[in-house]
């Protein structure tokens, strides 16, 4: 993490569709990636790409990878710049949620703590539940603390996996 915390944060990625320029969802993650250093941006590390199960109607499989960057951008202004990029990757807004999608980038952790504003949440209110979140991200900042509950990544990580015994039956 760099110096200044307030500077750096921890990005999800995910792609489960092909793109007619950069190809298979792996290669799109990589491209955004790119895309994503070359503004006001600095990557710093990025996770090597997992495939996960799609969530709601879509049927593809997912790419996701997560990557930890630093910028002088505030929460909102860095989500704009997300959300230009995935337009720029020819995401539309609209439609049915959870369907497939090119790209998906989204704020998941900020250096600078809790943020509310309209249209934004940080932390992501559900990447506690997400493993294609939690895994990738386990590979660059297993200690990263959740500002909320306080625990690491590795920590959320165990708790989402933990195998838990059955319930008791009464008698």
């Amino acid at each position: 993490m760099p110096a200044d915390a307030a500077g750096c944060y921890l990005i999800a990625l995910g792609s489960n569709r092909r793109h007619h320029r950069y190809g298979a969802p792996e290669r799109v993650l990589s491209a955004a990636l790119e895309v994503l250093n070359g503004t006001e941006v600095r990557v710093i590390k990025a996770s090597p790409v997992i495939r996960s199960a799609p969530l709601g109607p879509s049927r593809r499989r997912y790419a996701n990878r997560a990557a930890l960057v630093a910028t002088r951008l505030d929460p909102p202004a860095l989500l704009a710049l997300l959300k230009r990029i995935e337009r720029q990757f020819g995401r539309r807004r609209g439609g049915q949620r959870w369907t497939s999608r090119v790209l998906d980038l989204d704020i998941v952790l900020w250096g600078g703590g809790p943020w509310t504003s309209p249209g934004l949440t940080v932390p992501h209110p559900a990447f506690r539940q997400r493993a294609f979140v939690l895994v990738p991200a386990l590979n660059i900042a297993p200690r990263w603390r959740d500002p909320l509950t306080g625990l690491t990544l590795r920590q959320l990580h165990a708790r989402l996996t933990l195998p838990r015994p059955l319930p008791r039956a009464r008698r």
